[in-house]
């Protein structure tokens, strides 16, 4: 059994991460809110349910909270979990950083926002009769990753890895990490049975290649960190 997971990376920021601290605690605060909440309540009223969004199905009326396009965004703040949770937030916090220090907040906000709304889509396009709720910032965050990667490919990343009972940290090279992790991610898919529930893994193929590409044409020279105005 390998398990890995990053810990930090060496990539210095000019400016403080204000937005990825928001996006962070809007998460995190959602979460908070959802477990004063009846779970299948929760799930059916604010994820987004391909079937649903499409036309094609609708929940009892009392979970039609919200129009079915509103839960492509609603659904962007919301957890299946703890372990959910934590591990997205953990991704974000490590990479959301530099990326918002390269293209600013707004367009950063932008990249998030733009990300996370193509992966549910590309989640719900995978199977659109099915009736299961999709949630998670995933796929908003896997586009933060695409980001990431068109960046600093030669960042190195600290990660814990923890193999049958032997575990060290190593650095490891961003475009290997991130490579590897998309790679699984599309092999996932590939292989998954439809219909099932589990990962979104076609949200985090979605989400990453849409922030992989989206500013390509308007960022710095990847792996250059931005000059700072006083410099």
């Amino acid at each position: 059994m390998i398990f890995a997971v990053p810990l930090s990376d060496d990539n210095p920021t000019v400016n403080p991460p204000i937005l990825t601290y928001f996006l962070i605690g809007a998460c995190v605060g959602s979460f908070l809110w959802q477990l004063g909440h009846n779970e299948r309540f929760i799930l059916y009223a604010y994820g987004m349910i391909p079937a649903e969004l499409f036309g094609l199905w609708h929940p009892p009326r009392n979970y039609q909270v919200l129009a079915p396009w509103v839960t492509v965004l609603t659904s962007m703040f919301l957890h299946g979990g703890w372990f959910h949770l934590l591990g997205n937030m953990l991704y974000l916090w490590i990479f959301g950083n530099n990326v918002e220090d390269v293209l600013g907040r707004g367009r950063y906000l932008l990249l998030y926002l733009t990300c996370g709304i193509v992966a549910a889509l590309s989640q719900a396009f995978s199977n659109p009769t099915s009736h299961i709720p999709m949630v998670g910032a995933s796929g908003a965050i896997a586009g933060v990753l695409g980001a990431y990667l068109l960046l600093h490919p030669g960042a190195n990343v600290r990660c814990f890895v923890w193999i049958v009972i032997f575990f060290r940290i190593v650095n490891v090279p961003a475009w290997a990490m991130l490579g590897l992790w998309f790679t699984m991610q599309l092999v996932s898919g590939l292989m998954a049975a439809p219909g099932r529930p589990g990962v979104a893994f076609w949200a985090h193929v979605g989400g990453f290649v849409t922030g992989r590409t989206s500013y390509r044409g308007s960022v710095p020279q990847a792996g250059r960190r931005p000059r700072s105005p006083w410099e």
